[in-house]
């Protein structure tokens, strides 16, 4: 191609126009029901109102019901495995920092076996965005105990009902250093979603997103008080997190929290007593991985250089 025609091919390019039928690829197969379909909506309007070109945006997932969401986008998606999403899309980041890059997991993804990688990719603050699309159960392996699962649930790992408390993502992802976008949302409020996420999109750094979800098939009851008196849901409204003015007449219950005071944060977090949702804390100033690391910048040939050096070590 010539540069001429070059040229004009970005020029067309940057005329584009995307709607949210340029973001839909294969068609869904999650449980008629399930709140992925939600937040899979959310997240091409997301991607529609933003622009976002589908060649310069990535998804990564692990394993899980949530995990199929790259194949349901039409963008660059990496599929990987169980717990793993983290690391994938930190390193994708690092090396392609003009890509636009997503993980989605589920409960059983991020908090069990993806712990690890979870907490040091809170510790790194790379600018990301991740969700954690949570229905308290393992729906893809029919109904296993997850780690937010709550205790006395009946499973079929435990049929008689889990042993232990269930753990408290928002709680774990506020104590960890560095920690600089911590909210939460629910995918049957979907206008709470949309703008949750628009949020988390525009932070500088590691955006984690808690979003509360329905399994129909395992635990279509889990979350019906929330769903059917708002009352039990209490809004975190604020200028600096979501305000959420469009749902003033459903849900009643609101506090006005900043996001920058983390101790607040914690405290909303810990105390159980309310479905709390909406941005905890929020800070753009803690330091990001990709900009506090410092690598040397090398050509293509110099790489292979360093690496036959390295390996010339090596030799026998």
């Amino acid at each position: 191609m010539s540069s001429a025609c070059s040229l004009l091919h970005l020029a067309e390019e940057d005329d584009r126009v995307f709607s949210m039928g340029d973001y839909e690829a294969a068609l869904a197969r999650w449980c008629p029901g399930c709140g992925d379909h939600s937040v899979l909506t959310a997240v091409q309007r997301l991607l529609t109102e933003e622009q976002l070109k589908p060649e310069d945006t990535v998804f990564v997932s692990g394993i899980g019901c949530s995990s199929r969401f790259p194949h349901y986008m039409k963008t660059y998606g990496f599929h990987g495995i169980h717990g793993r999403a983290l690391p994938v899309s930190t390193g994708i980041k690092l090396h392609r920092p003009d890509l636009e890059v997503f993980a989605v997991m589920g409960d059983g993804d991020c908090v069990s076996i993806g712990a690890g990688h979870w907490i040091h990719a809170i510790r790194y603050n790379i600018d990301m965005m991740a969700m954690l699309l949570d229905n308290n159960i393992y729906g893809l392996t029919k109904m296993q105990t997850s780690p937010t699962t709550p205790q006395g649930t009946k499973s079929n790992t435990q049929p008689q009902g889990s042993w232990l408390p269930s753990m408290n993502p928002l709680e774990a992802t506020l104590g960890v250093t560095n920690a600089s976008f911590v909210a939460q949302t629910a995918e049957w409020i979907p206008s709470h979603l949309f703008a949750t996420l628009k949020e988390a999109y525009k932070h500088k750094g590691f955006s984690f997103v808690r979003v509360l979800q329905r399994c129909p098939a395992y635990l279509p009851k889990l979350f019906e008080d929330a769903i059917t008196d708002p009352e039990t849901i209490e809004l975190l409204v604020h200028p600096d997190g979501v305000e959420a003015n469009d749902l003033e007449g459903i849900y009643k219950a609101r506090v006005y929290h900043d996001p920058t005071d983390i101790d607040a944060a914690r405290r909303y977090a810990e105390d159980q007593s309310k479905v709390r949702i909406g941005v905890f804390f929020r800070d753009e100033s803690r330091p990001r991985y990709e900009e506090t690391r410092h690598l040397p910048t090398l050509t293509a040939d110099e790489k292979l250089a360093v690496l036959e050096e390295e390996f010339d070590r090596y030799a026998v």
